[in-house]
């Protein structure tokens, strides 16, 4: 993530952020959901991350998030779900309009690759205080009842807020 100027101190939770480029609904297409979740379990199995708090909007995902190299882990992170969002587009959906997107969207100096998923950086901010905590937790369980797509946060599919109520989620987390 070399070009970010945010910095993470330490291996203390950090509240974290990851677009997509030009804000594109990637993950309105529930296989790539798939893809993130599955990379985020890979990294928590291996012990390189671990994952307090999450959720996957269309075109971006939060999380609450610690790792000994957190920005070496969110950059592992984002090369690989790119890399296989962009070969599951490349054999599902050769000649789509993701694909085309994607190309249009990569930057200039990124001239060792045709694609770019993700904007840069990830604009990690350390959890500090309790009620930074509590701030995080319900600005990312509300994030799709703000954005109207559901009513209660329970309903959210991709999103640690069942875990918070003692319910089983898609990934497991380590609750604060």
């Amino acid at each position: 993530m070399g070009r970010s100027r945010y910095q993470v101190l330490g291996s203390q939770p950090h509240f974290v952020t990851c677009s997509t480029v030009e804000w594109m609904p990637i993950f309105s297409q529930p296989e790539l959901v798939a893809i993130a979740l599955d990379s985020l379990q890979f990294l928590q199995v291996q012990q390189r991350l671990t994952l307090y708090s999450y959720v996957i909007m269309e075109n971006h995902l939060h999380l609450i998030a610690s790792a000994e190299d957190l920005s070496k882990e969110m950059g592992n992170f984002k090369s690989f779900t790119a890399r296989s969002i962009v070969d599951w587009l490349h054999e599902e959906q050769p000649n789509s309009y993701w694909l085309a997107r994607l190309e249009a969207a990569k930057l200039a100096h990124k001239s060792g690759q045709r694609y770019q998923l993700w904007q840069e950086g990830s604009h990690p901010q350390m959890i500090s205080s309790e009620d930074m905590l509590r701030q995080k937790l319900e600005y990312i369980h509300n994030n799709p009842v703000k954005r109207g797509y559901v009513d209660d946060p329970a309903h959210w599919r991709y999103s640690s807020y069942r875990n918070y109520m003692g319910e089983v989620g898609l990934l497991p987390v380590t609750i604060l």
